[in-house]
């Protein structure tokens, strides 16, 4: 995310002969066509697996964390301050001599435990110390909404542990999979080498490690299971939530993470925690204690010396996502700070970069889009008046979050001291565990935020049925307060679209205007809507990204209906924008024009090979090419503004042509 002074200029920005790929009309490829130049002068920096408008902006935006980090560090301020704390916490995670001196020191005490585990009784204690302490393997507990009462906040329960990516890693048989998964069983050997165990002994642990979170994997929901929340949606009692895993002490974990067994439980997959029962009660000691130390020194690597820190790269960035090098530290520690203490960073970057007349901006495109959409959906002829009126309201209670929080996290009860990293994040994740479990039983707080101030995105919270656009996001190529507003329509106005949107996709539309999960479609709408949902799962599955690598159509559905509909929204707000008026013709190119190719520019970037067959297996966004020319292949005004004609490879045939709005 980011946001500092506005110096990009509109006309830069749409300069037809400098800009623009002469060589590919629009009609044919019209990612290439706006974004090709911007791809050829931006190749990918070795530490990414993408590099795209998106990564520019969060990159220009850790250089400005770094020069606030740089000054609080140097110049803490008041003792015990938030600005001290974060100054301490990035401190220590640049001093790479004490990180070196201390080695294995941090983790040798747990690596002990494991070692003397007697039985099966101190097995489940160490289990739940082992997550106190940030190492989910494989149990866990925190707080969740209650996806049908969402005004409350519940106790949650979700399985955990595995290593690889996504459950389907360990049971594709794809060429790729294979080599990922035999990769994986190197990066475990050489992992136990650095910790001294011999090459066969670390052969054997690496085999067994496998075929353990194979076993755990199995029961896992799918990513495309996981999006419908009624398959994650198992509320229960604390005695029924025990059941579930007699042989695992609850109790303990419930006590040991201060949550009160009084109140309800989510259980997020029930046969995972069947599952986890078998492996307590039926695995040997000795295949669990490989796989504890094997959990701890993954999840430690990052913080401990550099042989360790660089092979967790070895496979993490290398293997999987085809990175030539690691991040440097300032990166890394600045990545860290925003991710452990980002609101104490924000209110800084806040200050220095997110002008008052932004916000300001920024709220009059939230409120057109929003009555767009009111508009939309009081004239959709395919909803009932029913239903036309459930989502209306719906719409009506969305709120918007621009910027910052307007209160701010306090972290007065956490100590961040300037010398042991691993401490400080040890001491970050208990008060973030607290922080979390002391909303248990509690009235949701709806003035919380989920991402950082600085931060280069948005989101739709179904259960809060709020949009949030931090700082970070709210300057070109997304938006600009002085900019033409074809631009910004363009740009930020599909993002709103896109995040309002979420609101009625195939996951939000299963959610009430407060929040809960309840069904508040007629039988024959609910019909409606999934005919349009399967439009855009059948469009999505019909074409190859890379060879014999396709989107998973039902993975993507959300965002691909987020994308079509909120650039619906966003063109159709940018019409009425104009009241009726012709809009300026500038280099050459028409409002229309331009607000296509506004859209199109926030998602200039390229990919590695190996970090897009990543995406297109785990991540529910499609890659960043078929977000433009997939969505604009529905819209019938593109064809228009370009001149579009039947056959061409930007026209989807009408008969094929999904819609939402």
């Amino acid at each position: 995310m980011k946001l500092i002074a506005f110096v990009f200029l509109c006309a830069a920005l749409f300069a037809a002969d400098s800009d623009l790929d002469s060589t590919c009309k629009p009609c044919e490829d019209f990612f290439k066509y706006a974004n090709q130049k911007w791809i050829e002068a931006n190749p990918i920096p070795g530490a990414f697996g993408r590099w795209s408008r998106f990564n520019k902006l969060a990159e220009d935006n850790r250089e400005r964390l770094k020069t606030i980090l740089d000054d609080v560090s140097a110049r803490p301020g008041r003792k015990g301050s938030d600005q001290e704390k974060v100054g301490n916490l990035y401190a220590s995670c640049m001093d790479t001599a004490a990180i070196e001196k201390l080695g294995l020191a941090p983790v040798k005490p747990y690596f002990e435990r494991i070692a003397a585990v007697a039985d099966k009784a101190a097995l489940g204690k160490l289990l739940t110390d082992m997550f106190i302490l940030g190492v989910q393997a494989p149990v866990g507990v925190g707080a969740t909404p209650d996806l049908k009462n969402a005004s409350q906040i519940i106790a949650g329960l979700d399985g955990g542990g595995l290593t690889l990516p996504d459950r389907d890693f360990y049971f594709r048989e794809d060429d790729r999979s294979k080599k990922i998964r035999d990769e994986y069983q190197k990066h475990i050997v050489r992992m136990h080498v650095l910790l001294g165990d011999s090459e066969a002994q670390a052969q054997e642990t690496a085999k067994t490690i496998l075929a353990f979170e194979t076993r755990l994997a199995a029961p896992r929901l799918t990513n495309v299971e996981r999006r419908d929340p009624y398959k994650r949606y198992n509320k229960m009692d604390f005695a029924s939530a025990a059941k579930l895993a007699p042989s695992f002490d609850l109790a303990y974990l419930f006590d040991s993470a201060r949550v009160p067994k009084t109140v309800p439980v989510n259980v997020g997959e029930p046969k995972f925690w069947e599952a986890f029962e078998k492996e307590l009660a039926g695995t040997a000691l000795p295949v669990w204690k490989s796989y504890l130390r094997w959990r701890l020194i993954k999840a430690a690597a990052p913080s401990l010396p550099e042989a360790f820190e660089k092979e967790a790269f070895e496979f993490d960035g290398k293997v999987l996502q085809g990175l030539k090098e690691q991040l440097p530290r300032w990166q890394r520690c600045t990545q860290a700070a925003d991710g452990l203490m980002g609101e104490a960073l924000g209110q800084s970057f806040v200050a220095r970069y997110f002008p008052p007349v932004a916000r300001k901006r920024m709220d009059e495109l939230v409120r057109n889009l929003r009555l767009t959409l009111r508009d939309e959906l009081s004239n959709a002829d395919w909803l009932s008046d029913e239903t036309r009126k459930q989502a209306v309201a719906k719409l009506d209670k969305i709120q918007p979050k621009v910027g910052y929080p307007e209160k701010w996290r306090d972290y007065a009860s956490v100590n961040i001291g300037r010398n042991t990293y691993i401490d400080n994040l040890r001491a970050l994740r208990k008060f973030n565990l607290a922080r979390q479990v002391d909303k248990i039983g509690k009235p949701v707080d709806k003035t919380e935020w989920m991402m950082t101030p600085p931060t280069v995105n948005a989101y739709y919270n179904s259960v809060w049925n709020e949009i949030v656009f931090p700082a970070g996001i709210l300057q070109p190529p997304f938006f600009d307060a002085s900019a033409d507003d074809a631009f910004n329509y363009g740009g930020i106005g599909a993002v709103i679209g896109h995040e309002i949107g979420h609101g009625f996709d195939d996951q939000g539309s299963k959610f009430d205007a407060e929040g809960n999960l309840r069904n508040w479609w007629t039988d024959e709408d609910r019909k409606k809507f999934e005919a349009r949902a399967a439009c855009i799962v059948e469009q999505f599955n019909s074409f190859d990204v890379q060879p014999n690598a396709r989107h998973i159509g039902k993975l993507v559905t959300g965002e691909a209906l987020g994308d079509l509909g909120g650039l619906t929204l966003a063109y159709k707000a940018y019409k009425r924008s104009l009241n009726g008026k012709e809009a300026p013709v500038i280099d050459g190119l028409t409002g229309d024009q331009r607000f296509f190719i506004g859209f199109a520019r926030i998602w200039a970037g390229h990919s590695r090979p190996e970090a897009e067959r990543l995406q297109l297996q785990v991540d529910p966004h499609p890659v960043i090419k078929s977000r433009v020319n997939e969505t604009l292949k529905n819209m019938p005004e593109f064809h228009q503004a370009f001149g579009c004609q039947a056959g061409q490879p930007m026209v989807r045939p009408e008969a094929q042509r999904c819609k939402l709005w």
